[in-house]
């Protein structure tokens, strides 16, 4: 099943739950992490607060990127971690692919430099409708985190 929609800028987005439908090897990661029965969050030092990701460095898989910046954004070492699914999201001068993984943080880690964060955010509950809470990064407030808890809970993993 294929969901298709516009982020927060207009662009367009294909979101699936399948296995890599759009890249084998994306170049970027969305990890949704939970500790302590908190979501984990980065709050990151221009956008806001949001789940950690970014790009896949060279020599290291997709998987070990999205373990890597939760560590770095947020200090969490992760415990467990899944792919759910990968989004595209077409742009004018490029295209992004970016898998989505979901993270178990066993424990955080102080850190002198959460590099573009201001470190880790825990929250009970991330409201349904972030589009006009201030506090949350665009990145929130397209589909892809509604549509991956909806496929989160489906699969009983929150």
């Amino acid at each position: 099943m294929m969901i298709v929609f516009q982020d927060y800028y207009g662009y367009d987005v294909r979101l699936s739950f399948s296995d890599h439908p759009f890249s084998r090897h994306p170049k970027h990661v969305f990890v949704i992490c939970r500790y302590d029965n908190h979501w984990l969050l980065t709050n990151h030092e221009i956008r806001g607060w949001e789940f950690p990701g970014g790009k896949v460095e060279e020599g290291e898989t997709a998987e070990q990127a999205a373990i890597r910046e939760v560590r770095e954004e947020a200090g969490g070492i992760v415990q467990t971690i899944t792919y759910i699914g990968q989004y595209e999201v077409k742009r004018p001068n490029e295209t992004i692919v970016k898998n989505i993984y979901f993270a178990y943080v066993a424990f955080l880690e102080q850190r002198e430099s959460y590099f573009e964060t201001n470190g880790p955010v825990q929250i009970e509950h991330i409201p349904d409708d972030v589009t006009t809470d201030g506090r949350f990064s665009f990145i929130m407030k397209d589909g892809v985190w509604a549509y991956t808890k909806q496929e989160l809970q489906r699969r009983g993993m929150i």
